[in-house]
């Protein structure tokens, strides 16, 4: 080979030099050609050579490999760990909690002593990345790990008036006395959420410096990428959602009367007979919070206070075209406005105009399945000589309860039957007082948290007087307003304008249809499927009998991007209309839907921008107050890319190229 000296075994080598003695023969063959030597030398080279690359190795083995799986390893502990902490805080767990999130913090504290033996990787190219992404992780885990830390002690105390596990410091007594002790001192504990707030802005502040392109968008890189996506996401919206909701934690206390008494005015909302902010308004209450017991001053139909309100105005425009001979407006009918906020500041400017009415801090609405929902943890009510129960009543198919408030409020009897409707708030009253008088252990996590459940899926409406109590309420999503957003949006509002509790009975599936041109520009098809498979109600009112199932004559209102240009329609037995609302665009219509019928309604309609190039759309789909979890889809080109029940508000990001 050409570079390399061919080497004769024959000839003697000198090993002092590694060169081969000239030969005795006296024949002489011609010069070959030059060519590399292939020596011991360079043989020893090699060895170095490899000597160093084998050192490198081990050296890699215990600077680098065995530290990274001890990393590694201790890393795996500390989730393991964070995992079990948890589980304690959904368990409720408050000693519990406290307990794991000290053995949190030491394993955190493990981990990073094993990473920062790592630190020399600052200063090698591309691991430089990994390492400071790790480090800045690792101290927004303690951060983290802070803030909760001050969440679980400013709890502590109250364990046992939020029905948590754990001793709290009020224990003493009787419920309520137990929950004044806890409203008195909770404006100590209220300021804490100012280091709350200052610990998770810190966490973000070290999130922020992550960047999730470091990691390859394939293999096990990608999932890596994803994840750190969404934590970034979830520290932002953490972050702001704490210091949004801070003004509201701050005067919780004077908002439970703390200091004075509060009043607000509860209204009930039936969700069987749906109207835009959750159902017909039915009933009313006035509730007076002392120190955080909850007295009823007040509760009536809503009916007899319409009656109070004198000179009233002319029907607005929908009522006069679907409500039958209803000519004047009334305060029962004034939830127009998909925006609770909208339709309350509406309520209580009627309200205001009746004798005797009182001046509230705030409204409050409540429908039937928030009801239904207390029930089911607290057991039997009994109001006004009636006992009200969960358990399905066939002549209905749905809970007793339902079934004996429609047939106490609005079944014909003989005689006069005073405050028909009145027997809502004496209901509210008497949950309320069978949940202060049950065991906290027991009863209020419980209950607790499933306000909190319907709080979210808006079967429990707020809105305050407050400024500071408002903002705090907004942020929480709890006062029912319709929201801007940059994207795609979409808001389904109905009013069922028939007078019967046909929501009851009708189920609805939504279908979102895209379709996206070589331009960009965004066309949808929307769909919505009525069902009724029940028979109708015998409503003939001579005969005495209850109107439950009827026809459903339904006006709708479809929210959407403002500047969004309707197409084609099917299923509105009107003319469509489009107008400007509430920052959105309104496509209005209506149908009726009958017993043992169906009817679909579909309408086209192309949106305000164009989706640009390998880009998402986000889009929010609101749900309307009183509705349970209708079935939604998402399609792309007629073909299915996601499916879920609206529960509650829903955010998501499609891809539709």
């Amino acid at each position: 080979m050409e570079g390399f000296e061919k080497i004769n075994l024959d000839q003697p080598v000198n090993l002092a030099n590694d060169t081969v003695a000239p030969t005795t023969n006296a024949m002489s063959s011609p010069a070959p050609r030059r060519k590399m030597k292939f020596s011991f030398r360079n043989h020893r080279k090699i060895g170095v050579a490899l000597a160093v690359v084998l050192l490198l190795l081990v050296l890699s083995v215990f600077t680098v490999v065995l530290p990274a799986q001890k990393t590694y390893k201790s890393a795996q502990k500390t989730y393991a760990q964070v995992q079990i902490t948890i589980a304690s805080i959904k368990k409720q767990d408050v000693a519990s909690a406290s307990t794991n999130l000290d053995q949190t913090r030491a394993d955190l504290t493990e981990t990073q002593k094993d990473l920062n033996s790592m630190s020399y990787l600052r200063f090698v190219p591309i691991a430089n990345w990994y390492y400071s992404d790790a480090t800045h992780l690792m101290n927004a885990g303690f951060h983290g790990l802070d803030a909760a830390g001050v969440l679980i002690d400013s709890i502590k105390p109250y364990a046992d008036v939020l029905g948590l596990k754990g001793q709290g410091s009020f224990v003493g007594g009787t419920a309520s006395q137990r929950i004044q002790t806890a409203v008195k001192t909770m404006g100590k504990i209220t300021p804490r959420i100012d280091d709350i707030s200052n610990d998770l802005n810190q966490a973000r502040a070290e999130i922020d410096m992550v960047d999730p392109n470091h990691y390859p968008n394939f293999g096990p890189g990608a999932k890596v990428r994803t994840d750190l996506q969404k934590v970034k996401t979830l520290a932002d919206q953490g972050t702001t959602f704490i210091s949004d909701a801070k003004p509201l934690i701050k005067i919780l206390p004077e908002l439970l009367g703390d200091q004075q008494e509060k009043k607000y005015l509860v209204i009930f909302q039936n969700d069987k007979e749906l109207r835009p902010t959750g159902g017909f308004i039915t009933a009313y209450a006035i509730f007076r919070l002392d120190q955080g017991i909850v007295h009823v001053d007040t509760s009536s139909d809503i009916y007899t206070l319409d009656d109070t309100i004198s000179n009233k105005p002319v029907a607005p425009k929908p009522i006069l075209l679907y409500l039958p001979n209803v000519p004047q407006f009334n305060l029962r009918d004034s939830n127009l406005s998909p925006d609770f906020v909208n339709s309350m500041n509406t309520f209580m400017d009627m309200y205001k105009k009746a004798p005797g009415h009182t001046t509230v801090d705030g409204v409050i609405a409540v429908d039937t399945t928030a009801l239904v929902a207390a029930m089911n943890i607290l057991g039997d009510v009994e109001a006004d000589g009636t006992t009200f129960t969960t358990k399905n009543d066939p002549r209905c198919d749905c809970p007793q309860v339902i079934y004996a408030l429609e047939s106490y409020a609005d079944q014909p009897v003989q005689g006069i039957r005073t405050n028909r409707k009145g027997i809502i708030g004496d209901l509210m009253y008497a949950i309320m007082n069978k949940a202060f008088s049950s065991s906290p252990k027991l009863y209020w996590g419980p209950l607790f948290q499933t306000m909190l459940t319907e709080t979210s899926e808006k079967h429990i409406l707020f809105y305050s007087f407050n400024q500071d109590a408002q903002s705090g309420l907004e942020a929480l999503n709890a006062s029912g307003r319709i929201l801007p957003f940059d994207g795609d949006y979409l808001h389904i509002n109905e009013a069922n304008f028939g007078g019967a509790k046909s929501n009851l009975f009708v189920t609805e599936g939504v279908t979102q249809n895209y379709s996206v041109g070589s331009d960009g520009t965004i066309t949808k098809t929307l769909t919505i499927n009525y069902k009724n498979p029940y028979p109708p109600s015998d409503c003939n009112l001579e005969r005495g009998n209850l109107c439950l199932n009827a026809v459903l004559r339904d006006w709708i209102r479809i929210y959407v991007p403002k500047g969004s240009q309707l197409g084609t329609n099917q299923g509105s037995e009107v003319k469509m209309t489009s107008y400007d609302d509430l920052g959105k665009t309104v496509f209005e219509g209506f149908l009726t839907v009958r017993p043992k019928g169906a009817t679909t309604f579909t309408v086209n309609y192309t949106l305000p921008f164009k989706l640009a190039s390998n880009s998402t759309l986000p889009l929010l789909i609101q749900k309307q107050p009183g509705t349970n979890a209708n079935d939604y889809i998402i399609q792309v080109n007629g073909k299915q890319t996601d499916e879920f029940p609206l529960s509650t508000d829903k955010t998501l990001k499609l891809n539709l190229r």
